[in-house]
């Protein structure tokens, strides 16, 4: 996946590559043990939910959908081009396997609490998984969501936080302090976990203590995972601007390398 995103970058020269690699394992646990979709049938009707909230972090799903045999792995290429299916930021009406258009950062819990309540409402035992993003938490409407989904006892419904410590402005903490993440989520009411976002055996411990629980109607669900901007090459991991990141010409084959190196360590 991370090699996907590399190769995505590239076309434009730049990117939201340092979430990217990020949230790979994130995305890679929750696709390969948690979902449940079908490949060739987006719009199953048993599927379970995934709302990327943060629309700016398509270029992660995309490598996700490309490993799950959602889209080609030979379309990513088109990543960002004119009549793409794969557009810079998420749109669930061009790209297979998108639920929502996210993007105005904050709206994509509220999004979830709705579908999650839907769905409970027609009998589905489908869940809802909603990406967020360590920014979104200074927005007043995800706690509203939050209130609500505990109100409505929706043990259907799990959020998943990327607390990479760093948004658009500068650091998570000077922008708006969101600490003590853990505690706030459990005051209003959510079964709350905390790991380490690119450490595999942790996220598939907690999904699966969130499994154990889930269910139409109980206690909401969410797993802040502590991630590393550019995780997995350490020429990106050091960025001092890394939100969106400008990345030369001669260094994409000097990222590549670094992640292969890395990954046979």
């Amino acid at each position: 996946m991370r090699h996907h995103v590399l190769n995505m970058g590239e076309v434009q020269g730049q990117g939201y590559v340092g979430q990217a690699l990020g949230v790979a394992d994130m995305l890679a646990v929750t696709y390969v043990d948690q979902l449940r979709y079908r490949t060739d049938d987006p719009h199953w009707v048993e599927r379970d939910r995934f709302l990327l909230s943060t629309g700016h972090y398509a270029i992660a799903l995309y490598s996700a959908f490309a490993e799950a045999g959602i889209v080609p792995v030979e379309e990513l290429k088109t990543y960002g081009s004119d009549d793409s299916r794969l557009p810079m930021s998420g749109m669930a009406s061009y790209t297979p396997g998108m639920e929502i258009s996210g993007g105005s950062l904050g709206h994509g819990l509220t999004v979830a609490v709705g579908m999650a309540l839907g769905l409970r409402l027609q009998g589905s035992d489908s869940r809802v998984f909603n990406f967020l993003s360590d920014g979104e938490l200074n927005e007043g409407s995800t706690w509203e969501a939050a209130m609500g989904a505990k109100h409505h006892g929706l043990g259907n419904l799990i959020a998943m936080v990327d607390m990479n410590a760093l948004q658009a402005d500068g650091k998570t903490e000077g922008i708006m302090s969101i600490e003590p993440a853990h505690e706030k989520w459990e005051a209003a009411g959510w079964f709350t976990q905390r790991v380490g976002g690119n450490d595999v055996d942790a996220l598939l411990a907690a999904f699966d203590a969130v499994a154990a629980r889930a269910e139409p109607t109980g206690t909401p669900a969410v797993i802040l995972c502590d991630t590393r901007i550019g995780a997995g090459v350490p020429l990106l991991e050091t960025r001092e601007k890394a939100h969106f990141m400008r990345i030369e010409a001669d260094e994409w084959e000097l990222c590549r390398q670094q992640l292969t190196e890395g990954a046979t360590k």
